[in-house]
């Protein structure tokens, strides 16, 4: 017979390791992006746990997107910030100018669809615990005038391959 010899345990955590290097991608694209703005068609699409530890979003989007939100960073996004741990931008929701701080470890996908690129990370949902102690949000803002259509959320689901 032939006997297949026993796996030995990663002690190293070689999909920890990996993830932690592609996570460094999207950082160093986003740092790129920061410094030099975005360079010919590229455009990101990055989706995040909006209740992960560390995100800080307005609450009415929270509410609107208890679990997940898409953001577009293209052509209306202002003062992007990348730090080692997480990034910070604003954008434009219903007609107002909201700071958005986002965690990399919250992030479950990120793609620059202009050059068919994309990310896919495992993300664990935020406990309830961890959901109480998110630091405080925004309040909504007053409506002005005829209500505008919020943000466009895009789904990712035409990038991914199948």
């Amino acid at each position: 017979m032939n006997e297949q010899p026993e796996m030995a345990q990663d002690l190293f955590d070689y999909p920890k390791m990996v993830e932690t290097a592609l996570r460094g991608v999207m950082r160093e694209a986003l740092a790129r992006t920061s410094r030099e703005g975005l360079p010919g068609d590229h455009h990101f699409y990055i989706t995040f746990r909006t209740r992960a530890p560390g995100v800080a979003i307005p609450k009415y989007l929270l509410a609107r997107y208890p679990d997940e939100l898409t953001i577009v960073l293209q052509h209306q996004f202002r003062t992007l910030e990348v730090g080692e741990e997480a990034f910070s931008v604003n954008l434009s929701f219903q007609s107002r100018s909201e700071r958005l701080r986002i965690p990399f470890a919250a992030v479950t996908t990120f793609a620059d669809p202009s050059v068919n690129f994309g990310l896919k990370f495992e993300v664990a949902a935020a406990q309830p615990a961890e959901a109480a102690a998110l630091p405080p949000q925004i309040p909504p803002p007053e409506p002005a005038g005829p209500a505008r259509p919020a943000a466009e959320v895009v789904t990712l689901d035409k990038f991914r391959k199948r």
